[in-house]
């Protein structure tokens, strides 16, 4: 008998139960985003929207967050029962003690960059010597930088790097703000936001051509949640896959379920337009390429045997950690 079976036969509360009145109650469920919402969040949005969660007996709880790092602490202390955050900044906490696990994979491959105003002068990735750029305290995106720098020839004392607030990273970046020449950001939705906003086309490095395979964005949860409670994340998994292979089917659809859900400016055309834009790169990297039989959710052995080696490496991870320790697929059909 599997893990999963085990604890889902053995498990003592099902936690969908049958109400008096024959209805099933749903359990409350909050999702911490990395970021305010964004094209590659629409997956959730429709799932919300449709019922898929709902007919999994989840009540949805979407919640913006404040970076990788924060969205997967606000599940280590049990504010939030998910996070969908950088796969690099949760085996960060977990290494250091946080009970967090992955029990699936969206953005099988990460699209971290370093993005430069095109009137920086900087073609290549050694005219950031000297140089500022810009992020925020708690982006998923500082964590593989320093392994950018050192396979470029680089060292950590050669980029300044200065902390802006989560609002103010795109703005900061237009204004060149402190002498700053870029960012650090995803490819997936930084460069549309930065058309949106009248900018032109950045100038990108993209980490995986300095060396950094990584797994990109994953759900996280509580290993406390897994143990007790293993049918409510098997329910979370399978709702939130099924979402985005609709989203995979029907972008569009994804979309004006996010433009629903949020309103304002993101329902108007232009703010649509960019989310579709985001949510078509998110979409390009929901299978690694050792995913080979394209199993939508998979954490993949050898993806995340790369992503921790290089840790090991450049971030002091310890050399000793295992990196199926990160991660379960028990969860994923």
């Amino acid at each position: 008998m599997s893990y999963l079976k085990h604890m889902l036969a053995g498990a003592a509360v099902v936690a969908v139960v049958t109400t008096a009145g024959g209805a099933l109650a749903e359990d409350d469920v909050r999702l911490r985003l990395n970021w305010m919402y964004y094209g590659s969040h629409a997956g959730f949005a429709l799932g919300k929207d449709s019922g898929t969660y709902e007919d999994a007996g989840i009540d949805l709880d979407i919640r913006s967050g404040n970076g990788s790092s924060s969205a997967h602490r606000l599940v280590a202390n049990g504010d939030s029962d998910f996070a969908y955050g950088s796969c690099g900044a949760m085996v960060a906490l977990a290494s250091q003690g946080a009970p967090l696990v992955s029990v699936a994979v969206i953005d099988a491959m990460g699209t971290e960059a370093i993005i430069v105003r095109p009137d920086a002068g900087v073609s290549r990735i050694e005219d950031l010597k000297g140089k500022t750029l810009l992020t925020t305290a708690n982006a998923g995106v500082n964590t593989f930088f320093p392994i950018v720098l050192a396979n470029a020839g680089l060292s950590a004392d050669d980029v300044s790097i200065t902390n802006v607030p989560d609002g103010a990273l795109v703005s900061s970046y237009l204004q060149g703000s402190g002498d700053a020449v870029g960012i650090l950001g995803g490819l997936d939705d930084k460069p549309a936001e930065i058309k949106a906003n009248g900018g032109d086309d950045p100038v990108t490095f993209p980490y995986s051509d300095y060396g950094v395979n990584q797994v990109g964005y994953c759900i996280s949860t509580h290993k406390d949640t897994v143990a007790e409670n293993p049918d409510l994340v098997k329910r979370f998994v399978d709702a939130t896959v099924g979402a985005y292979a609709a989203a995979e089917k029907d972008p569009d659809a994804a979309v004006a379920a996010m433009a629903d859900i949020v309103g304002g400016t993101m329902a108007e055309d232009q703010g649509k337009a960019q989310a579709r834009a985001v949510l078509d790169v998110t979409l390009g990297v929901l299978y690694s390429n050792a995913n080979a039989d394209k199993k939508l959710g998979l954490n993949v052995d050898s993806d995340w045997a790369d992503m921790v080696g290089l840790m090991k490496e450049y971030n002091d991870l310890d050399p000793d950690a295992d990196p199926a320790s990160f991660y379960t697929n028990d969860f994923v059909n």
